[in-house]
């Protein structure tokens, strides 16, 4: 088969494309015959080194794939030749990634697409989905009423956090720039500040007169002397982004507000609470309600460039569709 992969860690000029041999399935494993991949931070971060992981070598890149079951072994069962399935939890912790032409995926980590749901739309949002679900209810615990917080609401995590907040009750408050105003509030969000307004955080104060129950900044500044100013009484912190970032804490006001902060990866992430955030996302897939903003396809061969465009940060609010298909 056909595959992006790389035989030692470092820069996006480590990544090859060629043959490799095809993926032999466990008994409990699933052979997907992939019809699309993506690029994510953490592919960035696996392939650097960034996140120490266990990997083989070579080891094919990316996260997230939506193809056919080719083939499933006699411990996996409910999944037959011709099924519609997805995984986000590839590429990482000993298992091979997605960018190839065929995957192993264990069983217990892949899910039937709904019917109607669009492959490419799906695999664009599978892994902001569940890095947002992970947020919000393993680690949040947000409640319906509740006041949640988004900073950096417009990315791809920061609107998967929109729509899943707004569907579970929560009011929701967002910062994003002027021009993404609108495209926020279409996703939930009940108020929008410019982030780059000069009295922020008394905007923020005002539009949260009782204070934030779960601050989640997906941009990745984590400003947290303003996040604990503005908690209310037991109020979350939620960071899930800014590898580099070294905030100060202010450590008297945090715990006088019973406050907590919880940092997370989807990559430590359970089966279980995968499996969890996967049943809201096909909810919410076949729904319509989450949807890639702005799409571009790539052929498999340029995963190499698709990194560099992501470490540039020249990818914003896109999503790229990694398909083995454009390389025939």
């Amino acid at each position: 088969m056909r595959a992006a992969y790389i035989e030692q860690l470092g820069s996006p000029d480590e990544i090859r494309h060629g043959e490799l041999p095809d993926p032999l399935p466990g008994p409990t494993d699933v052979l997907v015959d992939v019809i699309a991949t993506t690029v994510n931070p953490v592919d960035t971060f696996v392939r650097s080194g960034v996140f120490r992981t266990p990997v083989p070598f070579p080891l094919v890149l990316s996260r997230d794939l939506v193809g056919t079951v080719a083939e499933a072994g006699p411990g996996a069962s409910g999944f037959r030749p011709g099924d519609l399935v997805w995984c986000n939890s590839l590429g990482h912790a000993g298992r091979q990634g997605a960018a190839a032409e065929r995957a192993v995926v264990p069983a217990d980590r892949l899910y039937h697409l709904p019917p109607g749901v669009d492959p490419e739309d799906a695999v664009t949002v599978v892994h902001p989905g569940g890095t947002a679900h992970l947020a919000l209810f393993t680690h949040g615990r947000v409640r319906p009423g509740e006041t949640v917080f988004v900073a950096g609401a417009a990315g791809n995590v920061g609107s998967a956090l929109l729509v899943l907040a707004a569907d579970a009750g929560a009011r929701v408050v967002a910062t994003a720039s002027p021009r993404d105003a609108d495209y926020c509030r279409s996703l939930g969000a009940a108020e929008v500040i410019d982030y780059h307004a000069p009295d922020l955080t008394d905007r923020l104060r005002a539009a949260c007169p009782d204070g934030i129950d779960l601050h989640i900044d997906a941009f990745g500044t984590n400003d947290l002397t303003a996040a604990v100013e503005l908690l209310a009484p037991r109020g979350r912190i939620v960071l899930l982004a800014g590898v580099a970032a070294r905030p100060v804490l202010p450590v008297g006001p945090f715990y006088m507000k019973d406050a907590t902060i919880h940092g997370f990866v989807i990559s430590h992430a359970t089966t279980a609470e995968l499996a969890d955030a996967a049943t809201v996302l096909n909810r919410l897939l076949a729904a319509g309600r989450l949807r890639p903003r702005r799409t571009e396809r790539v052929p498999l061969s340029q995963l190499a460039e698709a990194h560099r465009r992501m470490e540039k940060g020249a990818l914003r609010g896109m999503r790229l569709i990694v398909r083995p298909d454009l390389d025939r």
